[in-house]
């Protein structure tokens, strides 16, 4: 055990806090019950900062801390394409698809499809995302939040996924999306604290730093390689991060599947009280977004010279890369360590707590009131808490033989999310804008994305991850357009009609967005 007692008081403190907070918020006048509305989307009366706070704390997991410092340890910065780029994607998002979304008044992604395809599609991904949330999210988020904590305490890695869970079911099933949003506020703020503090430990103890800055100045001169955005083709991780096709390829297309189409990320944008209000929010959210490799993966690159200089385990971390957060949090001193294990608590039951609220709302509103309709709207938000709990009991238990047997856990939710990333993304995109798109064709796109993943994969295995991507998007795209128009068009109501939606945006959007574009641009220059 290397938590002291002041560490344990702390998260205690927390812990407390969260829960006192998760229940104040959620609370009902006297004689008045949650009906569905209120439950999964927040009563469609979350303000700007707590969709962008809140998108940030459900995004940044065990699978961002974890396994992108792990990342930063073994290849660098340009594990950072993950979270830059997806701060143009947010804006967007913002300008484009929001305004569809919201005009339509959709709880979840497969209604919009149920709009625009019909149930079968519709059907067909609420089952595709309940799997992928339960047996890939939530159990990745698990076992990388448990690997972290078994570092920390000792405690086994099956003990402390249970606790994780537990933790973040009992401040969530009660209060569904407002307990979680609003709350979300004080993860981020945590979770930032927190990251900031291990990165500047880190930087502060290399041999022969002036403090964390002269530390980080040591790290960028003596390790150039780990510095670079854009790998080149002889690099070991070029395989997953193929150089310019970073930039090119298919990365664009994961970025619009997780932050355009995933239900438990823009949950919070369809909980709004208005357009304007989810646009900030998502522009706040793009903002926040250009600063998390400073608190993720910087310290995944200073502990390579902290290990070699003997303050961190070595072998710990030539066996998995993933340990790397863990290791660093020993570092921490007594009562900052504890503010470190919180923040990485915030991440974890944050990321749990949202997906758990994605699965009942997508489970209960897309599968279960389609089948038994008719009843009061208690009924069906006690059924959402039912299935959220099921979900977090089945990934508990699959995500050792799951996830626990690969390398990076981070690379392992880009994988098995890419399968059908390209098809979702063609779907909703040719449905947006393509009047001619149908069913049969939303069907072809959907089959080849997993069909053409799995023959490339096996056929062509030294195809870079992100490149087999893109090529599968376009065919994607190339085969709703060939099926759709070899089979009757869509009915008139099926098509998206974009007459009534204004995608103008406000000036505080427009600026936030010029600023985060010239800052990017800036940053992919310098590091190059």
């Amino acid at each position: 055990m290397t938590l002291s007692l002041l560490d344990l008081l702390i998260v205690g403190l927390y812990a407390s806090a969260l829960l006192a907070i998760a229940l104040w918020v959620s609370r009902e006048p006297k004689g008045v019950t949650k009906d569905t509305e209120d439950y999964f989307l927040a009563g469609r009366a979350l303000p700007w900062w707590a969709i962008g706070a809140s998108l940030i704390a459900s995004n940044i997991s065990a699978e961002q801390i974890i396994g992108q410092s792990g990342q930063g340890f073994a290849v660098g910065m340009a594990i950072a394409a993950y979270e830059w780029q997806a701060a143009i994607v947010l804006i967007v998002v913002a300008k484009w698809f929001l305004p569809i979304f919201l005009k339509r008044g959709i709880y979840t992604m497969p209604q919009f499809l149920d709009q625009r395809y019909g149930s079968g599609v519709k059907s067909l991904m609420s089952v595709y995302w309940i799997v992928l949330y339960t047996a890939v999210n939530l159990t990745t988020v698990l076992w990388l939040g448990g690997l972290a904590m078994n570092s920390l305490t000792g405690w086994p890695v099956m003990m402390c996924m249970a606790a994780l869970g537990s933790f973040a079911a009992l401040y969530s099933l009660y209060g569904g999306l407002k307990a979680v949003a609003l709350t979300d506020i004080i993860q981020v703020v945590i979770l930032i604290g927190g990251g900031i503090a291990i990165t500047w430990i880190a930087l502060d103890l290399i041999d022969g730093a002036d403090g964390a800055l002269g530390g980080l100045a040591r790290v960028y001169e003596e390790m150039p390689g780990h510095f670079t955005m854009i790998l080149s083709n002889d690099h070991p991780a070029y395989g997953d991060l193929p150089g310019i096709w970073t930039l090119l390829g298919g990365l664009w297309v994961l970025h619009f599947s997780y932050w355009g189409f995933n239900q438990y990320i823009i949950q919070r944008a369809l909980g709004a009280e208005s357009l304007a209000e989810a646009q900030k929010g998502l522009a706040f959210a793009a903002f926040l977004k250009l600063f998390i490799p400073l608190i993720v993966v910087i310290p995944g690159i200073a502990a390579v010279i902290l290990a070699s200089q003997g303050t961190l385990e070595a072998g710990a971390l030539a066996e998995k890369s993933d340990r790397t957060y863990g290791e660093l949090m020993k570092i921490a001193p007594a009562g900052l360590r504890g503010l470190v294990f919180a923040a990485l608590i915030a991440a974890v039951v944050s990321s749990l707590a949202s997906m758990m609220n994605s699965i009942s709302t997508i489970f209960t509103m897309d599968i279960y009131r389609s089948m038994i309709g008719g009843r009061p709207e208690q009924h069906y938000v006690t059924i959402g808490r039912i299935s959220a709990f099921v979900a977090m009991g089945a990934a508990l238990i699959l995500a050792k033989p799951f996830i626990g047997g690969f390398e990076s856990g981070f690379q392992t939710v880009q994988e098995y999310s890419g399968f059908i990333a390209p098809g979702v993304v063609a779907v909703f995109l040719l449905g947006f804008f393509s009047k001619r798109t149908n069913t049969m064709g939303a069907f072809a796109a959907l089959f080849a994305s997993v069909a053409m993943n799995i023959a490339l994969k096996f056929g062509a295995p030294d195809v870079p991850f992100i490149i087999r991507i893109w090529i599968v998007f376009m065919a994607c795209v190339a085969a709703a357009i060939i099926v759709s128009r070899l089979s009757p068009a869509p009915a008139v109501n099926r098509p998206v009609a974009l007459n009534d939606i204004s995608f103008s945006t406000r000036a505080l959007f427009n600026s936030l967005a010029i600023a985060v574009a010239l800052i990017l641009t800036g940053l992919y220059i310098f590091l190059w």
